[in-house]
């Protein structure tokens, strides 16, 4: 007759039911999984909202049109903004350590870094220089005498000092070298056409073109900066409007945005225009309509 071990009966139904369980629980979650999930979408949608953007664009005396095949981005912080933020982002070269390290006399630096001036060509540099800074700047005086002194138009003053009386005669002599002096300031104060062309001898001293070109480094960092910042970090969607200006951005919570175009203008015969509007979204449908009315023309201050 056959023993029955009752302990390993117990643990065989342990385990069947264990396995009966583990099967029903992958049935039961999948389901629970689909009952609940059309109900948690229903809820997700009810807390978020769309954005509808219509766009239209008017030329001068002409009739408004759709702005097709337009980018319209959704920011939560003002494309204006953010340039700003940019721009405190990348230090501004400072003028006064660029002239610190020109390799020019100590003279003509110390009348650049008060006139703040680095560009030796343009309608404010001849100004800016008097008949004093012409005889105390080796610089300026050499380039006023390689433009004038050949120039018989121009009536430079002439000296009378003669090297025989520096010797014999030096009261004399330091008394012709001063009116000499006194004269050339007074000719150049009372000429100041003659300024006007010393820029084409300082043309190889010049460190305006230097100075320039870091700006315009230092001002393309920053665009793409600002560009980088818009489409990464404060971007919350964005849509390519449609043959009839039309867009649409779904799946946004609700609060306060910028609709912007970044750089890109919207063109319609001589109107050009660009964005950067606040808007407000709400749950379910909200709209916005772009036009020239609150628009951005070129070279408008925001």
């Amino acid at each position: 007759m056959m023993r029955i071990d009752r302990p390993s009966i117990r643990r065989n139904n342990l385990s069947c039911r264990g396995v009966f369980s583990f099967a029903a629980l992958a049935i039961i979650l999948p389901c629970a999984l689909l009952i609940s999930s059309p109900a948690s979408a229903r809820q997700q949608d009810q807390q978020t909202g769309y954005l509808e953007i219509a766009t239209h664009i008017s030329p001068s005396g002409g009739h408004a049109e759709p702005a097709r095949g337009l980018t319209v981005y959704l920011l939560r912080k003002s494309y204006d903004a953010i340039q700003k933020e940019a721009d405190a982002a990348e230090p501004l070269p400072k003028m006064d350590d660029y002239i610190a390290g020109l390799e020019l006399s100590p003279l003509l630096k110390a009348w650049m870094v008060k006139h703040q001036i680095v560009e030796f060509s343009g309608p404010a540099f001849p100004k800016a220089i008097t008949g004093e800074d012409v005889w105390n700047i080796p610089e300026f005086k050499t380039a006023y005498m390689d433009r004038n002194a050949g120039d018989r138009t121009v009536a430079l003053p002439t000296s009378h000092a003669r090297e025989a009386d520096k010797q014999k005669h030096p009261e004399k002599y330091q008394q012709d070298v001063q009116d000499y002096i006194a004269a050339f300031k007074k000719f150049v104060n009372a000429n100041p056409d003659t300024l006007s062309t010393m820029y084409v001898a300082l043309e190889d001293k010049d460190p305006g073109h230097r100075w320039r070109k870091m700006l315009a480094d230092r001002s393309n960092r920053v665009h793409r900066h600002a560009l980088e910042l818009a489409q990464v970090q404060y971007l919350a969607g964005q849509t390519d409007t449609d043959l009839e200006g039309r867009g649409r951005i779904d799946h946004l919570a609700p609060g306060e945005y910028w609709l912007t175009t970044l750089d890109n203008e919207a063109v319609a015969g001589d109107a050009h225009i660009r964005w950067d509007l606040p808007v407000r979204v709400s749950a379910g449908r909200s709209a916005a309509d772009l036009s020239n009315v609150n628009g951005i023309e070129p070279g408008t201050p925001q």
